[in-house]
């Protein structure tokens, strides 16, 4: 196995260029305060351009199953990207979490390839019904239960972007142990209830599934390794979207403290906020270096993917949180107003903070992993 090169390649550079300027046009501060106060908080036509027309939604999906046949790197550098932009699409549970999930089914499958092949394409938007805090390595949910005929039974609460999805990949217990199902959001006896969510970009809802229609994706020798995998590749391609974040706090306060004056000169001269800012510039920096270790560990499927996935996610949660905190306080009376969207972005951190596992449950997970004694 090759050694791991954790520089951006030029083909990621080109990506990255396309995307960033496509948030910079679609996704400007003013009209994402508006929209996420409004009554549709996603921006779907952004959503759309970004999946079906640049393909980011299938881009870790192989060509033979109908993605573009890159690598979770390049997912992982949309995510940097919608990070930075806090961008108010559903990336992380259709383009992530839901179509890595439907990788991990048999190929064979009518169902779960022609799904694949609709998210992967941007003509369908999914979302993996489980709660955002589910990490990777726990147990197989018994939320929803399944009859012998494929109806499902159950509530499932804060699923990630499940208000935006057309289609829910629902993790059930059946006759026959536990199995992936596939459930239209507009079907019967499905019911998705938007919760108040802290981060207003990225919404959970409530699913409520009554006697709902399941079309079999993976069965039990497939679907709790696959549910796993899922949640493991949202986990390490998440630290990813926080590094983002971490990176525009970053950027904005420097060039806000360059900007603002006191007593005659920058606040960005004094020395203790130059010793704050450099702490952040630091940890951003191991941050990177972490993230981008765990998205390529992913694309490599190396033996110590665990390893990198709870190192990355364990670090770079705690950093966006920090870079968010210091992005509010050294903005000063500005970055506490509902003008400035410096609040998305704390609320973003603290969210993704919780999401897929916290800092401490990674770090649990690590001990087990490395063998460090409790």
């Amino acid at each position: 196995m090759s050694d791991p090169d954790l520089l951006y390649s030029d083909v990621e550079d080109d990506l990255r260029a396309s995307v960033r300027d496509l948030l910079a046009d679609r996704c400007e501060a003013s009209a994402l305060l508006a929209r996420v106060e409004s009554a549709e908080p996603y921006d779907r036509k952004l959503w759309t351009t970004l999946a079906a027309e640049l393909g980011t939604a299938g881009l870790h999906v192989p060509e033979e199953r109908g993605g573009q046949g890159a690598s979770t790197r390049e997912t992982a550098l949309v995510l940097e990207e919608l990070g930075r932009s806090v961008a108010p699409v559903p990336f992380l549970g259709s383009a992530v979490l839901a179509t890595t999930a439907l990788l991990g089914a048999d190929p064979a499958g009518e169902e779960a390839a022609g799904l694949l092949r609709r998210l992967a394409a941007g003509e369908a938007t999914g979302a993996l019904a489980v709660p955002l805090a589910t990490g990777p390595g726990a147990p197989f949910p018994q939320l929803v239960g399944a009859d012998p005929e494929g109806t499902l039974t159950g509530r499932v609460g804060t699923v990630a972007d499940a208000s935006a999805a057309d289609v829910l990949v629902v993790p059930a217990t059946g006759p026959d142990g536990p199995a992936l199902y596939a459930v239209d959001v507009a079907a019967e006896g499905v019911a998705v209830t938007e919760r108040v969510s802290l981060d207003l970009t990225r919404r959970v809802a409530d699913v409520a599934l009554s006697g709902a229609r399941g079309r079999l994706l993976a069965g039990p020798e497939r679907a709790a390794a696959a549910l796993d995998r899922a949640l493991l590749t949202g986990a390490g391609l998440l630290a990813s979207e926080q590094l983002g974040v971490a990176q525009w706090c970053l950027d904005q306060t420097v060039g806000y403290v360059q900007e603002r004056y006191q007593f005659g000169r920058p606040v960005g001269s004094f020395q203790a906020l130059k010793h704050r800012l450099a702490d952040v510039w630091l940890e951003l920096v191991a941050a990177r270096a972490a993230a981008r270790y765990a998205a390529d560990a992913l694309a490599s499927d190396r033996p110590d993917t665990g390893v990198a996935v709870a190192v990355a996610q364990s670090y770079c949660a705690s950093v966006a949180v920090h870079a968010a905190e210091e992005c509010v306080q050294l903005h000063g009376g500005i970055g506490m107003t509902w003008e400035h969207p410096a609040h998305l972005y704390l609320k973003r951190a603290k969210a993704d903070e919780i999401a897929l596992g916290t800092p401490g449950r990674h770090r649990t997970t690590l001990a087990d992993l490395v063998d460090l004694p409790a």
